[in-house]
């Protein structure tokens, strides 16, 4: 163990100030990359060194088995083995097992790990029949009354009063009858969930004096992580284990409150901090992770927040030497922004940034399939966190199933059947998808919007080709699959932003930024729009050096560019002059509405003829249109040859952009976006010699 004095060397101030005060109440505000596990952890190791506290006594708690570890992993590095570190669960499990046979008798019932079986059981007690989507949903509703400590009884006017939309399309009567129900069947089965395990634990200590003094006698001093995530349930084990001593240090930050749906409230941790409370207050607000200009970024998006925690917000100041600027981007549709993403993350980890480093961050899961696909044509590793990665989602699979069966059933459909995207659409109606997504979250809205990217993909795929059919679809779908099936250990991150929270990374993509997806469409109360920009504030603060923010204006292309880019970013990043100018697409758009801007010079397009073409008559087209009609010549005989559409070949943006950048070699040809490596090894070596012969 260290000297005392020896452990403070390289604190700030105010890490010192949090190391060093003395037992009692300690609320300690910390914004994000200021170093707060390192200021608890020396706090603990100090307090130890100092015999205040004995390293068996110190109760640590946080929120995940990965922060657990990396805090007792910590605390070793400083002398200190002995604190228990652990989650709230592991915790109230390890107590619950060993009282158990003296307070109940026998062994302590089974936790079931999910709930999804007992609610469809619970369900048919009622009448009911659920999907597995819509049992997931109800058990997530079930997770958070319980969290919130509420009875079936007491949930309808709860849910009501706390603005919760329900779940599986059931109104908060039923559900609490279906809440009710799961109880009682979980008693039948004699086993307990998550939630009992907290609940439980708390009663047990609250009830059995004896049981109580032991634990008490045994934690004298606690410290609890991420204090602005405890749920009711979390906090009435909490008082459970301290009694009435005030041994506690707690440590939060209200901005990154991103659980709500939880139950998680930040009023806990704003209230210590409150004059008056009792509690010491310690601001952490030196960010040693980002770079000023990130730092700059995440503290005007903050400025401009409203309500009650609002006044609360940290104001980072940035610790590390200047970095590079961080950009805001406007595509034309979503493809061509996930393209960019990839094309940019291949840059940054060719300069030398290891792939693990980079992470492209979206606001729904549903978002990851166009940056899937692009991540693999674009030739970069990736992997999905906190997330199954998209043509592995059960709802993706049994969707494909669906339109290879409809495929062969439309051989011989009649000219005049319905476009590409309406076939998909009603196909996949029976899979659960409609033309407007579902009210509030959970898996219903997950695998509506997986649903709603394979439409979206049909899009695109007819915008490129208007021969485009059901076959030519699944064709495209199975290669897409296939490349993204490659394992890929070491590559670029894909994750949600919710996913992202607690992590960080050199160089991190923000990406499809845009009102209606941050903040999302069913954020329609003030407090919850508000824990969206917070949202994109815990986004902002994963990057170290690199931050690279972008939405697109149409979903696909050729699509209507009326997307607005997220309020969030108002004040943050200047208006975009050009973003009418990009929205614009030198092909048809659908409907038979041609662009008006050109898509060189951004001037406006006069003549009808200019506007067919999508440029001006004087304004070349930025490549060499021969080499582009040599090209589609190729293609067209290519795609004859192997009996599939022109587009599955390449796209039309693929061949532009083959014939501007003209690659005479593999390595230059596999830097052309749209070149992936499956496409690089099947066609490679004819498109470099149509390339050469064009001259």
């Amino acid at each position: 163990m260290s000297a005392p004095e020896d452990l403070l060397a390289g604190l700030d101030p105010q890490q010192r100030e949090v190391a060093t005060a003395p037992p009692g109440l300690l609320c300690v505000l910390a914004g994000a990359g200021t170093g707060k596990t390192r200021a608890i952890t020396h706090r603990i190791a100090y307090q130890v060194a100092c015999g205040v506290w004995s390293a068996s006594g110190v109760l640590a708690v946080t929120f995940t088995a990965r922060a657990a570890g990396e805090m007792r992993g910590r605390l070793r590095t400083l002398g200190v083995a002995g604190v228990q570190a652990r989650t709230f669960h592991s915790a109230a499990l390890r107590q619950l097992g060993y009282f158990w046979p003296q307070v109940v008798g026998g062994d302590l019932p089974a936790v079931r790990p999910s709930k999804v079986a007992l609610v469809v059981e619970a369900a048919r007690g009622l009448r009911l029949t659920l999907g597995g989507t819509d049992a997931r949903d109800v058990a997530s509703e079930i997770e958070w009354a319980k969290s919130t400590r509420l009875a079936p009884d007491a949930y309808p006017a709860a849910a009501a009063a706390a603005g919760r939309p329900g779940a599986a399309g059931m109104d908060l009567a039923v559900l609490g009858r279906l809440y009710a129900g799961y109880e009682a069947v979980k008693t039948d089965r004699g086993v307990i969930d998550f939630e009992d395990v907290l609940l439980l634990t708390a009663a047990v200590l609250e009830e059995r004096a004896d049981v109580a003094a032991t634990v008490r006698a045994q934690y004298r001093a606690f410290v609890v992580d991420e204090y602005q995530d405890v749920t009711p349930a979390q906090q009435a084990l909490l008082d459970a284990w301290r009694g009435e001593r005030d041994d506690l240090t707690v440590v939060g930050d209200a901005s990154q409150t991103i659980y709500s749906f939880t139950g998680a409230s930040p009023r806990l941790l704003l209230d210590l901090a409150r004059p008056g409370s009792g509690a010491r207050v310690v601001r952490l607000v030196r960010d040693y992770r980002s770079t000023p200009q990130v730092v700059d970024v995440a503290n005007k998006v903050l400025a401009q927040a409203s309500g009650p925690f609002a006044a609360a917000a940290l104001e980072l100041v940035a610790q590390r030497p200047a970095g590079p600027a961080p950009t805001m981007t406007t595509y034309p549709d979503e493809p061509a922004e996930a393209a960019g993403v990839a094309s940019a993350a291949r840059a940054i980890i060719a300069a030398g940034t290891p792939a693990r480093e980079v992470a492209v961050l979206v606001r729904t899961n549903g978002q990851s399939e166009a940056l899937e696909a692009a991540m693999a044509d674009a030739g970069v590793a990736y992997v999905v966190r906190g997330g199954t990665r998209f043509f592995e989602r059960p709802e993706v699979r049994q969707a494909l199933l669906a339109l290879r069966a409809a495929a062969r059933a439309g051989d011989d459909a009649p000219h005049d059947a319905p476009s590409l995207p309406a076939q998909v659409a009603a196909v996949l109606g029976g899979a659960g998808y409609t033309d407007t997504a579902p009210g509030g979250t959970g898996a219903a809205r997950e695998r509506w919007e997986s649903l709603a990217a394979l439409v979206a993909l049909a899009e695109e795929l007819a915008d490129a080709d208007p021969t485009a059919d059901l076959a030519g679809l699944v064709a495209e779908l199975g290669e897409r699959a296939a490349a993204q099936h490659a394992p890929a250990v070491d590559g670029v991150t894909i994750a949600t932003f919710h996913a992202a929270k607690g992590l960080e990374w050199d160089a991190v993509f923000l990406v499809g930024l845009t009102d209606g997806t941050l903040p999302i469409t069913y954020a329609t109360t003030a407090e919850q729009v508000e824990e969206e920009r917070r949202l994109l504030y815990v986004g902002v603060t994963r990057a170290r050096e690199h931050l690279a923010l972008s939405f697109a204006t149409a979903r696909s292309p050729g699509g209507r560019g009326s997307r607005r880019r997220s309020r969030f970013l108002d004040g943050v990043f200047a208006a975009d002059p050009t973003q009418a100018a990009r929205s614009a697409s030198p092909r048809r758009r659908r409907g038979g509405v041609l662009p008006t801007v050109c898509a060189g010079c951004h001037a406006p397009l006069v003549t009808a003829a200019d506007r067919t073409r999508g440029r001006c008559a004087d304004c070349p087209p930025g490549y060499d249109e021969s080499v582009f009609a040599a090209l589609r010549a190729w293609r067209l005989e290519r795609a004859r040859t192997d009996s599939v559409p022109a587009f599955v070949v390449f796209s039309d943006a693929t061949l532009e952009a083959l014939a501007a950048a003209r690659p005479a070699s593999v390595a230059q040809l596999a830097g052309v976006s749209g070149v992936g490596p499956a496409k690089l090894a099947r066609y490679g070596e004819e498109v470099l010699a149509v390339l050469a012969a064009a001259g």
